[in-house]
């Protein structure tokens, strides 16, 4: 466990990929062709919390939904990687923008677009139900499943690691 807290306290970015994380595995189509998503708002919660204590946050999505661009402006994040098709090269260019190495980042993802910049980041975490291979470079796995509240699990834990939890702005939205 104070492997785990080392790791929890050394976190200075989060970054995240959607579906599968913010989202369960399950999407509807509307009828024009767009993916219709249900998130957590718990996550959300700690999206915006996380932004008002000055973290870097990175969405990096390989989806191009402009619902999803909004979902997370909207909570505060101004890094949305939409259309990723090289998530290492995004992640690269969101270090640069906030003078990171990839050790200070937590990302998670749950599938296999997620296993390159998972490989390089210093702290890889991945919900209850990601993909085997995710789940084997995975240095925490969440208990709870993608869109189920497995974002607030980590980011929760950070913060109240790093002694931001219940402080300040935690008791506003």
């Amino acid at each position: 466990m104070a492997n785990l807290k080392e790791h929890l306290n050394s976190i200075k970015a989060f970054a995240f990929d959607v579906d599968g994380v913010f989202s369960d595995s399950i999407v509807m189509l509307h009828p024009n062709g767009e993916l219709m998503r249900t998130m957590n708002i718990k996550d959300g919660y700690a999206i915006q919390l996380a932004v008002k204590k000055n973290y870097p946050i990175a969405i990096i999505t390989g989806g191009n939904s402009e619902s999803v661009k909004t979902r997370f402006v909207n909570l505060g994040v101004t890094d949305v990687y939409l259309k990723s098709y090289n998530k290492m090269e995004d992640l690269t260019d969101f270090c640069a923008k906030y003078d990171l190495e990839f050790s200070d980042i937590l990302y998670m993802g749950d599938d296999m677009p997620d296993y390159d910049v998972m490989k390089n980041v210093g702290f890889p975490v991945c919900p209850a139900d990601a993909a085997y291979e995710i789940q084997e470079i995975s240095k925490y796995i969440s208990s709870k499943k993608g869109g189920m509240g497995c974002v607030r699990d980590v980011i929760e834990q950070v913060l109240k690691l790093q002694g931001k939890w219940m402080d300040g702005y935690a008791f506003q939205w």
